[in-house]
């Protein structure tokens, strides 16, 4: 019986024992995650300070409370993935879009690369047809292949006999340059459609810039993202022009337009809006108008930050404020009115139509 209680005792001894070490060995990973934590939050106020767009933005209110947030959520996080899910909600608030933290195994030049290369399949543009109407689903801006999906898709309609064209980008969250093609095929004459803004010109201007401060500047041409990154951070203002493409499309346009429709979208949406022939439907786009660009922080962490903001030569700055449509209605239903119009409905018994649909929707 007494050599029955030593074991017991010395049972409860080895587990306690473990139980501290085990203990003692967790609170040395929390104080060695959260001292990696703290020395990532810098490096990203480091990173702000130098790239983002404009150095003015930094001093607000909203920034700074934002970024001590981060430096107290660097303290609470108990994981690398906790930090990076709080980090990209915190930042869903944010005072400027395009601000996004993630953990990677490559580096900021290999995702750049790879943004160049990549391939998104058949899911980012679709054909379809309604009698002599083309309906052109394009929802992504990414990929290589998107741009060459967007090319076909001009020349397959050249061969039909297309009365009018239905551009929908209710899904599309932007991306890269496949918006060229979707404005150049539309597009009667070249078209100064905005200007991008690099810290270079906060730095030595207050005013917002105008048409007049990049004329005697070469269009940015190309179809490389990590180029395009590289060229706007050199200079304080570039300078986007839409050509005109063949095949070119001379019937009527309706895009439809969303919430969800974000950043190259948006200026692509802007773009159309030039041409009389153009009518874009739904609802405002986003207001997410920024160059994001790719930077690597310690311990596999990569920070995204917006490295230049966008000026439309015909609306001004649509970052915060989006892209409002010329009919104004609940994007559920702006495929419906645009067929509607497209069928010589007149424009007030189409939406009263379309406001009855949504109405139906809602009970």
């Amino acid at each position: 019986m007494k050599q029955l209680k030593i074991k017991q005792i010395a049972v409860i001894f080895i587990v306690t024992i473990l139980y501290f070490c085990n203990t003692q060995a967790q609170d040395e990973k929390r104080k060695l995650i959260t001292q990696e934590l703290l020395v990532v939050s810098e490096n990203i106020s480091q990173l702000m300070s130098k790239y983002q767009y404009n150095p003015n933005e930094l001093n607000t209110d909203a920034y700074l409370s934002l970024e001590k947030k981060i430096k107290d959520l660097a303290k609470t996080s108990h994981t690398k993935q906790e930090f990076v899910k709080e980090f990209n909600q915190f930042w869903k608030e944010g005072p400027f879009s395009h601000v996004a933290l993630s953990l990677s195994k490559n580096t900021a030049n290999e995702m750049a690369e790879y943004l160049d290369m990549m391939r998104m399949g058949d899911q980012s543009v679709s054909l379809e047809w309604i009698e002599k109407t083309a309906i052109l689903t394009v929802n992504t801006m990414m990929g290589v292949d998107t741009k060459e999906r967007v090319f076909e898709a001009y020349r397959e309609i050249s061969k039909k006999e297309t009365k009018s064209l239905i551009i929908d980008l209710r899904n599309n969250k932007g991306g890269t340059f496949a918006g060229i093609p979707l404005v150049g095929h539309i597009l009667t004459e070249s078209i100064d459609a905005g200007i991008f803004v690099s810290r270079k010109w906060w730095e030595n201007n207050t005013k917002e810039p105008k048409l007049e401060d990049v004329q005697d500047l070469t269009p940015w041409q190309g179809w490389s993202l990590r180029l395009f990154w590289k060229d706007i951070q050199e200079v304080p203002l570039t300078r986007i022009q839409f050509t005109p493409m063949r095949p070119h499309f001379n019937g009527a346009v309706y895009v439809l337009i969303s919430k969800e429709s974000a950043s190259a979208t948006e200026f692509t949406v802007d773009a159309l809006a030039n041409e009389e022939k153009v009518t874009i439907i739904g609802e405002p786009t986003a207001g997410e108008m920024l160059s994001q660009k790719m930077f690597d922080l310690p311990y596999g962490f990569q920070l995204s930050l917006p490295i230049a903001e966008y000026y439309s030569t015909r609306i001004g700055r649509i970052e915060g404020k989006g892209v409002k449509p010329d009919i104004l209605i609940d994007q559920s239903v702006a495929m419906d009115l645009a067929i509607l119009l497209i069928n010589g409905v007149k424009q007030e018994d189409a939406l009263e139509e379309a406001k009855r649909k949504v109405d139906k929707m809602n009970d």
